[in-house]
């Protein structure tokens, strides 16, 4: 099943082409921002079976008012034995932390989560048939931060609320932070309420 989605959120918007097989997904988005600088940004997301991460690849750009065109990318992959590696590369300045970060900090995660993007919450909630209930379960991630794309480990908790009919919410939790997101019954986010309400 190939599916085309489309976000808007708080200064922004997300465009991501999603396919959907019976233990996977692939999908390609591209994004819009404008916090903390303006950036614009692409990725490619392939998961191997039971939705676990296979490859993220992120592309951001943007133009500084005072040091030119600058442009970044990092690309994590996750081998079959369980291993990260993180690789980036970059050219021009960005007012932002340097990309990348240490893979032995998020050793044993399963899934990445892309900062700001709706689509890698559906990852944890698909593998636990959470739409039909259940949690709270805790997932380690490799989180990648938009736009700087820095990575880091990411504990993070799931937990079926309730139904509201064909939709689920569920509750996601990470130190400091906790909110209902909506689901709709392919486990894909209909409204993530601090990072983007779907409209397509």
């Amino acid at each position: 099943m190939a599916r085309s989605l489309v976000w808007m959120k708080p200064g922004g918007a997300e465009l991501a082409e999603v396919e959907l097989l019976e233990d996977r997904l692939t999908a390609r988005g591209m994004a819009i921002g404008s916090d903390p600088v303006p950036y614009r940004l692409e990725y490619e997301l392939l998961t191997v079976a039971d939705y676990v991460t296979s490859r993220l690849q992120v592309r951001v750009a943007g133009h500084d008012v005072n040091q030119g065109p600058w442009s970044r990318s990092l690309t994590l992959v996750h081998a079959l034995d369980g291993q990260w590696t993180v690789e980036t590369h970059g050219t021009g300045t960005a007012p932002l932390p340097p990309p990348g970060g240490d893979a032995a900090e998020f050793q044993g995660a399963v899934d990445c989560d892309l900062g700001l993007s709706p689509l890698t919450n559906t990852m944890p909630v698909l593998r636990s048939r959470m739409v039909n209930g259940g949690g709270p379960l805790e997932h380690l991630m490799a989180w990648v931060s938009v736009p700087a794309l820095t990575v880091h480990a990411s504990r993070q908790t799931y937990t079926f609320v309730r139904r509201e009919g064909a939709n689920a919410i569920i509750n996601y939790a990470s130190p400091g932070f906790t909110e209902d997101i909506v689901f709709d019954s392919d486990g894909l986010v209909l409204d993530y309420p601090s990072i983007g309400r779907r409209i397509a």
